[in-house]
């Protein structure tokens, strides 16, 4: 078996595919997916930005593998660069196959967020301590 480079970033989700998130053919949808790498950037963009953000941006992604039920998935997240008021971060996700230690990657992108003040208003980003 071909051993795969590590994730990018640090672990910020892990979760279970559950069998109300699949397609008729059993496989996990893509859209369950990319929602836990949302939410995932999301915890990272508000540890960063320390307050709100938003997804305003999702470069191309290629899903690479499908996830089945049972597995769960692994979701990695590195900040890559940080602008006045937003931020892209590369999200990898993974899949730790069902009763086994077997991990594969299903898809990677990268999320642009917007930090936004209590009325929704894009504001700067507080510099790296």
């Amino acid at each position: 078996m071909t051993s795969l480079p590590p994730p990018r970033g640090q672990l910020t989700v892990r979760t279970i595919a559950m069998p109300a998130d699949t397609n008729a053919n059993g496989d996990i949808f893509g859209g369950w997916v990319m929602s836990q790498m949302d939410q995932a950037g999301g915890i990272a963009g508000v540890e960063r930005a320390q307050g709100r953000v938003v997804t305003v941006k999702v470069d191309a992604m290629t899903f690479l593998a499908p996830m089945k039920v049972g597995d769960v998935l692994e979701v990695y997240t590195d900040v890559e660069r940080i602008g006045r008021t937003s931020m892209q971060i590369h999200i990898e996700a993974f899949a730790q196959r069902f009763q086994t230690t077997i991990r594969e990657k299903v898809t990677f992108a990268t999320f642009t967020f917007v930090a936004i003040d209590d009325n929704g208003r894009p504001r700067a980003i507080p510099k790296a301590e």
